[in-house]
């Protein structure tokens, strides 16, 4: 009788507990069935029922399902890749169990994530940030809400994907955009189903247990999904649909400190010099804290459609449609707390170094140190569609032509809502006044809940002391869509060494644009008299007690917003414009007395147009007696990018000025509107080599140059220059139109042993990244070379005379940081112990560490002095575990999310990079399937209600202490 390898399908026995006979054909023929290629000719043995003396009707059928069947089309999908990659797959449509696509791809290898409010949002990949992963819905490019080109891939339900890939090496056929990495998500191709019809919905009710902690705030949720695929017409028209919504509180209670933006010498020594270099002698000070309430409702609805028509073997036409509408309410309350500045009065000061960790801060007549009493109000309502087309067609048995259209656009609608309130001497009086006796007694504790006192604790709620006197609003909206246009060609040739030759072309048409404006009322620092403050009456206001950890804190007074605003505004509360405001005083019809030109200046378009071309000879050869299979390939990419910008060119029509009128009137005339941007060529070669060294083992190897381009948002045009009265140009901006991608010459080398009822995986990787984007001074630069419309000459004011123009400084963002290298080591083990008798083969191990490190630094002084800083999103250290258990329809697992400090933006507050402590994510679900139709579900997330942490370049400067509490999930599951 001829011997048979076991195939990996025994993981997926061994994990149901099933212990009856299999015969080996159907072992290697569900090996045939794997996502990418089939399994080379040799493995597949010919059905002998007689020579093994097997009865066809004694062969008992097994269908295999659940997180095992989901291992085993990962591996296979690994294996017989033809790139360096991670699969993550669904036996069925609906069945990931994770609220997210970000959650389900950090069990990957080398994978973490960035968790805002609770949850996974951005990933990282091999120690680089979500601005270094380019993601693809169906193979098609995506764009993002975030306002850049990180993908929110909480936007993703995972009960509407099917299958995720992660590939870390490319080929040249992939689209370009990935320097960490490539994430392909895929939804449903019906025809490819397994049933004919199947259905299957999913009912899940949802409790958060650190909801009683703040008031206001949703405890209870729900999960619910719906899914149908079938095929009609003799299995030539396939049709899927899906849709997927998620209602859960988003809960947290959080300390978050500010950055180090100030000095002042507290110690009295003044001649020591280890103080900041501008001002020695002096320790850094904090501009504050914020210790807050955060609570509201997270909304996403996610819709999913496909329809697929085959006639014959040789075409399959495909129209599918994804579609995500997330919306997000929420209210920040508790207290703002600023400590003053240089002026402010220190005594007893707690240093850590050269920077105040703690002390007593009494306010003097110039500090501005306060209490603010907030209730915030955000409003995010986020949309991403995709839609495309797909021609496959086998034009002759050598030929196939893959022509696809598709359009991705993403909107997000940010609205920032912010009530201060301050503490008056008597709020009771015709004209009350702000207290001015403020102390403020503090000290932090490193990664644990700060000690504070203050003096007017009593105060924050009572209705006789607190008004409310600023209001301000400030809207962000962001649109991105692409358009693209994809046609390739694949031709199988006859030959020893070579398998076949891909080539083919892609265009791309994208715009994005970003739009800021603005309502401010009142005073935040003070009580405006022209904008007098609001008295608070007993139906505004709740007093509210901190509880558990945040327990010592002092109650406050949280207020109903519509209610204080009606009161407060009576015939409604003016909408926010884009204006221009005003700088000299001069009330506009709001009560703008405030330049706001940024809410004009930070507004524009960036149009960024690329065309590709790839040539790929896919390789099927051996060397000696070793099978060689993989790719080599190049891809060259031009790219036209430009933004739109505003020229202050005071105010010379020759120079391009036009009267510019805001949404309220106000007339500027000092800019010159342009549109600016450069266009480049790129030629990007990759190898993807696999050598099958036994039946059992592979090694692969892959060289590759790669490129991210900038954030979206970074090419924005915000741009300007002006002139002294000495003549100098100097000039500054944000972002810069002509940034560069972020290049990277990479190389990967894995080794993969397959057991039979698992697999080993050990991958080494180098990535050589050229430069970072980085903001500099550029000394005598010269504007008119570099395309600003600068004059020649001046007119001195007081002589007349013509002054000529020199060049200054002008300060941009830069493709000039240093690179260096990214490099690391990735270890997988997936393992069923099937070795144990009877219902203890269920038990199986999955597991992966990955260690990163990279010379690669940036330099901080949010913590007071410069010091270095890690590359954002590398962890040295990340590992995943999940340990779990399958047997008689009975289903459990634990999983653990482990990564290391690592640097990231700290929660809630922009551009403040920080430190982030490690953390260890646990999960829990367990499963029991009551017959073929009904299961039902328990699920924990967070089960060790794990939070958030953050410092300042060392762990005794804290920046961000955030409890978001469990989620317990618990559920049906209906399958037909």
């Amino acid at each position: 009788m001829p011997q048979f390898r076991p195939s990996i399908l025994a993981l997926a026995l061994a994990a149901a507990g099933i212990g009856a006979s299999v015969a080996p054909w159907q072992l290697h023929a569900a090996e045939a069935d794997t996502p990418e290629t089939d399994p080379p000719a040799e493995q597949v043995a010919e059905p002998a029922t007689e020579q093994a003396g097997y009865d066809e009707e004694e062969i008992e059928r097994i269908e295999v399902t659940g997180y095992s069947r989901s291992l085993i089309d990962s591996l296979d999908a690994k294996r017989y890749g033809d790139t360096v990659s991670e699969q993550l797959s669904a036996d069925d449509l609906g069945a990931l169990p994770d609220v997210s696509m970000a959650d389900a791809l950090t069990r990957l290898p080398g994978i973490s994530a960035v968790r805002t409010g609770g949850q996974a949002a951005e990933i990282n990949i091999r120690g680089m940030s979500g601005g270094f992963v380019f993601s693809t819905l169906n193979g098609r490019e995506q764009v993002s809400t975030s306002g850049s080109r990180s993908i929110e891939f909480d936007q993703y339900p995972s009960e509407l994907i099917t299958s995720a890939a992660v590939y870390k090496s490319p080929k040249a056929s992939l689209i370009e955009g990935g320097v960490a990495g490539t994430v392909e998500l895929a939804t449903a191709s019906p025809l490819a189903a397994d049933k004919t019809h199947n259905f299957v919905a999913n009912v899940r009710g949802m409790y958060n247990d650190r909801a009683d902690e703040v008031e206001g705030a949703d405890e209870f949720g729900s999960r619910l999904s719906f899914s149908y695929q079938g095929k009609f017409l003799d299995e030539t028209l396939g049709l899927a649909l899906g849709y997927a919504r998620l209602d859960q509180p988003s809960v947290a209670t959080q300390f978050i400190g500010l950055h180090y933006n100030d000095s002042k010498d507290v110690d009295g020594l003044a001649d020591d010099m280890d103080g900041p270099e501008e001002n020695p002698g002096n320790e850094y000070i904090s501009e504050g804290f914020e210790i807050q309430h955060l609570g509201g409702v997270e909304t996403r609805n996610g819709y999913m459609g496909a329809i697929e028509w085959a006639p014959n073997d040789r075409f399959v036409l495909k129209a599918d449609a994804f579609l995500s509408r997330f919306d997000s309410e929420a209210f920040a309350r508790g207290y703002r707390v600023k400590l003053g500045g240089p002026n402010v009065a220190v005594s007893n000061p707690v240093l850590d170094g050269n920077a105040v960790i703690g002390g007593n801060f009494t306010r003097t007549s110039n500090s501005y140190t306060r209490v603010e009493i907030v209730n915030d109000d955000n409003r995010d309502f986020d949309e991403v569609d995709s839609y495309g087309i797909n021609a496959d067609w086998q034009v002759t048995d050598n030929l196939t032509v893959n022509a696809d259209v598709s359009f991705s656009s993403a909107k997000s609608d940010f609205r920032n809502g912010l009530l201060w309130a301050n503490v008056a001497e008597d709020a009771t009086v015709a004209n009350p006044v702000f207290d001015q006796n403020v102390s403020i007694n503090y000290l932090l504790n490193g990664l644990n809940l700060p000690d504070v006192g203050f003096s007017q604790a009593d105060a924050f709620s009572d209705i006789n002391r607190v008004m409310v006197s600023k209001y301000g609003i400030y809207p962000y909206v962001n649109e991105d869509e692409v358009t693209a246009y994809r046609l390739d060609f694949n031709y199988a040739l006859d030959n020893d060494f070579l398998s076949s030759v891909e080539f083919g072309v892609r265009y791309s048409d994208r715009e994005y644009s970003n739009d800021r404006s603005v309502f401010e009322y009142g005073n935040d620092g003070a009580f405006s008299t022209t904008e007098p403050p609001l008295r608070l009456t007993e139906d505004m206001v709740n007093v509210v007690d901190w509880k558990g950890d945040f327990g010592y804190f002092p109650s406050y007074l949280a207020i109903d917003l519509n209610k204080a605003l009606d009161a407060w505004f009576p015939g409604g509360v003016p909408q926010p414009v884009q204006t221009w405001g005003n700088a000299d005083g001069v009330l506009d019809s709001q009560g703008y007395t405030t330049n706001y030109s940024w809410s004009v200046l930070q507004s524009g378009e960036v149009y960024e147009k690329i065309l590709a071309a790839y040539l790929m000879l896919n390789i099927d050869a051996e060397i000696g007696s070793v099978p060689v299979t993989g790719n080599i390939g190049i891809r060259a990419v031009e790219t036209d990018q430009s933004a739109t910008l505003l020229e202050n060119v005071g105010g010379d029509p020759a120079l391009g000025a036009q009267f510019i009128v805001d949404e309220i009137g106000i007339v500027n005339g000092l800019y010159a509107p342009t549109i600016k941007g450069e266009k480049y060529t790129d030629y990007l070669p990759s190898l993807n080599l696999n050598f099958r060294i036994t039946d059992d083992s592979q090694i692969r190897f892959a060289a590759a140059r790669v490129m991210s381009r900038p954030p979206i948002n970074r090419l924005a045009g915000d741009a300007s220059a002006s002139v002294n009265d000495d003549g100098e140009i100097n000039g500054s901006s944000t972002n810069n139109p002509f940034l560069k991608p972020f290049y990277a010459d990479q190389y990967d080398i894995s080794y993969e042993y397959y057991l039979p009822d698992g697999a080993i995986v050990a991958a080494l990787f180098y990535k050589n990244i050229d430069s970072f984007i980085d903001t500099i001074a550029i000394e005598n630069f010269d504007f008119k070379g570099n395309g600003f419309n600068v004059p020649d000459f001046i007119v001195d004011p007081v002589s007349g005379e013509q002054v000529e123009t020199t060049n200054g400084t002008y300060t941009t963002a830069v493709n000039n940081a240093e690179g260096g290298y990214i490099r690391g080591l990735e270890l997988a083990y997936t393992q069923v112990f099937t070795g144990l008798p009877g219902a203890w083969s269920g038990f199986g191990l999955n597991a992966s560490y990955s260690y990163t490190e990279s010379e690669v630094e940036s330099q901080t002084d949010l913590g007071g002095e410069s010091i270095p800083q890690a590359l954002p999103g590398l962890s040295e250290n990340v590992a995943t575990a999940t340990l779990f258990y399958s047997y008689a329809g009975f289903d459990a697992r634990v999983s653990a999310r482990y990564r290391d400090d690592f640097v990231s933006e700290q929660v809630a507050v922009n551009e403040q990079v920080v430190n982030f402590d490690g953390e260890t994510v646990v999960d829990f679900q367990t499963s029991y399937q009551i017959n073929d139709h009904f299961g039902v579900l328990f699920q924990v997330n967070n089960l060790t209600d794990e939070p958030t942490q953050s410092y300042f370049g060392n762990e005794s400067r804290t920046g961000t202490l955030q409890y978001f509490g469990r989620e317990y999930f618990l559920g049906v599951t209906y399958a037909l």
